[in-house]
């Protein structure tokens, strides 16, 4: 393959195909769903930002593909999911979050994600931090269509050209979204009890740790425990 090939020469980490057996702790490649109509919407209304991501967590045009009701079924046994999209031009690694169910994405682009397990966290002294260096890259291509478990630590995918890239992002109904006030306030009290994981607790669903030099997360009140290198992946020559 030869983007692989050239991720991995422009790279001091190795890239790995999501193909590869690396990957199954982490998620398989689903086969058999058509999702075409999902991708044709993702390729005509969602554009690119210029800068940065975009994440949207539910789109009412998405839920209504056919595709998204057997994922439903499927996936999550019939419990309610949303349907939404991650757009962008990351190509920085430096935060990750988790869900405790699994995550349906499907590559409309070409990209890298980077991928970590929870069980690898710390919480030495009820900190919680997680080295860079025990995340793995993988490289998915245009047309996947993969689940990623419960419990896999990964963040937006990084791009692999100038333009982008585009994934749409299936998850169980109400993940990363906002957390109320009695929420907010259990979450507290847990953490205060001694209960390391509730510092990660960000967003309904959603536990997140990010480098201290991730301002945008860190701003969000991300827990600042990831360990290592702020890093970047190259997609063309310019590192040297």
């Amino acid at each position: 393959m030869e983007m692989l090939k050239l991720l991995n020469g422009l790279n001091d980490v190795p890239i790995y195909s999501v193909n590869d057996g690396r990957f199954s702790s982490y998620g398989r490649v689903i086969e058999g769903y058509d999702v075409s109509g999902l991708v044709r919407y993702m390729e005509d209304h969602t554009p690119i930002p210029g800068e940065g991501n975009v994440y949207v967590a539910s789109d009412p045009e998405m839920e209504k593909d056919p595709s998204v009701s057997v994922i439903s079924s499927a996936f999550y046994g019939g419990m309610a999911v949303q349907a939404g999209y991650c757009n962008g031009r990351n190509d920085t690694y430096n935060g990750f979050e988790y869900h405790k169910s699994s995550e349906i994405n499907i590559a409309v682009t070409d990209f890298m994600l980077v991928l970590g397990h929870s069980y690898d966290m710390r919480y030495d002294e009820g900190i919680p931090s997680y080295s860079i260096s025990q995340a793995e890259v993988f490289f998915v291509p245009r047309g996947t269509v993969m689940e990623m478990y419960g419990n896999t630590l990964h963040l937006s995918p990084l791009r692999v050209c100038d333009e982008g890239f585009k994934a749409v992002v299936i998850l169980q109904q109400g993940v990363n979204s906002e957390l109320d006030e009695y929420e907010k306030a259990a979450r507290d009290e847990s953490a205060a009890k001694g209960d390391c994981e509730a510092k990660l607790l960000l967003k309904r669903a959603k536990w997140v740790i990010a480098h201290p030099d991730r301002k945008p997360l860190i701003s969000q009140g991300a827990w600042p425990g990831v360990k290592g290198e702020n890093k970047r992946l190259y997609y063309k020559e310019e590192r040297k």
